[in-house]
């Protein structure tokens, strides 16, 4: 963003006016720099696609452990709940009820699934409440499988639109879908849309540099939609299978901003030939229902594909994934687990519900 407005003033002060714009401006709209970084940098660099391919068969078991705070937070107080109880009654399903919205599935999900429960139960005739968890583990695992968690890569190039607010690791992902797609063979470009502020498009190209793949970025201040434009112009040219674009960091209710959204869909579709592209929210799985209210405010003003759901790992929030499935009927595409380049993951309904309730 430019002060041009500002009028002339001794360097000094001039210096100290622009330090304090910078500061209000980085604080308030801009994507920290420092989680972009963190952790990243040393397993960025020696990156590698057939280490990448060769440690999935392993990813089972990361996830388990990835998610232990949130499997702590559900199944193992679910545990607690049916082995304090000798019959299946009344008192049995309200603490039941009660774990579930504490674990963030949200009132109104956990009320369906307590409904769905009881119904199981009567219908085969469960007796014993530790047989419900299994019951329990299949209606969760088919809320999470009732909404589309497909990623749609159609479209020469096929393109994915990144949105969502400030610090929930919409950079970071981005860089980390591009060298999962790379490992994967497929040619990528990154779009530097966010050019709100140069380090925003700094952040970016440190990425496409980390991931190795090529990225169109413009000077600070242009048109994100013209940045998008080339990309795909670029992307044609080049013979590229995937371009991944980045945004500026936005609330819902900012609507210059949301404007601007709309007009780089627009010219996604225009441009691409392809009006089912995805357009993901990143969502900050650490926030618990805070998440879920997100998704709900912008995908009543925005159009949403998907969700990406970052910062599993550490966290006893990440129960919000089932209401997201169920209220807002909106697929998670990704999940997040890690700081490494490839703790990035498309999501797997079943192995997720998988881990969640594993006894190991």
């Amino acid at each position: 963003m430019r002060f041009n407005f500002l009028p002339k003033k001794k360097k000094n002060e001039e210096n100290s006016v622009t330090a304090d714009i910078e500061a209000v401006t980085e604080e308030l709209l801009s994507e920290p720099v420092q989680e972009e970084e963190s952790g990243e940098t040393e397993a960025a660099e020696t990156f590698n696609a057939d280490e990448y391919a060769d440690e999935k068969d392993g990813f089972f078991a990361r996830l388990k452990s990835s998610i232990s705070k949130t499997k702590n937070a559900i199944t193992e107080r679910i545990d607690g709940v049916f082995q304090s109880f000798k019959t299946i009654d009344d008192d049995l399903y309200d603490e039941l009820e009660e774990v579930l919205i504490m674990a963030d599935i949200g009132a109104n999900t956990a009320a369906f699934i307590l409904d769905e429960l009881k119904q199981k139960a009567k219908a085969e005739k469960i007796k014993e409440p530790s047989e419900l968890k299994e019951a329990l583990k299949v209606i969760i695992s088919d809320i999470l499988k009732g909404t589309n968690s497909e990623i749609n890569l159609s479209g020469s190039p096929a393109v994915i639109v990144v949105i969502g607010v400030n610090g929930v690791g919409k950079t970071t992902s981005i860089g980390k879908m591009a060298a999962m797609y790379k490992a994967q063979g497929k040619k990528v470009l990154l779009a530097a849309a966010d050019t709100f502020r140069a380090a925003a498009i700094d952040q970016l190209e440190i990425w496409a540099e980390r991931a190795g793949v090529d990225i169109v970025k413009h000077m600070e201040g242009s048109d994100p939609s013209s940045v998008v434009f080339d990309a795909i112009a670029s992307a044609k040219a080049k013979g590229a299978d995937l371009v991944i674009c980045d945004t500026a960091g936005r609330l819902h209710n900012k609507k210059p901003l949301m404007e601007e959204l709309k007009k780089v869909a627009r010219v996604v579709e225009r441009e691409s030939g392809n009006s089912e592209f995805e357009s993901l929210l990143v969502l900050d799985g650490s926030t618990g229902q805070n998440a879920l209210i997100q998704a709900r405010e912008f995908a009543a003003v925005s159009r949403i594909t998907g969700v990406i759901l970052t910062k599993l790992d550490g966290t006893a929030k990440g129960g919000v994934i089932i209401p997201l499935a169920k209220e807002q009927n909106i697929g998670v595409k990704f999940i997040g687990i890690g700081e490494k380049i490839d703790d990035l993951r498309p999501f797997n309904p079943s192995q997720f519900a998988e881990a969640l309730f594993s006894d190991e």
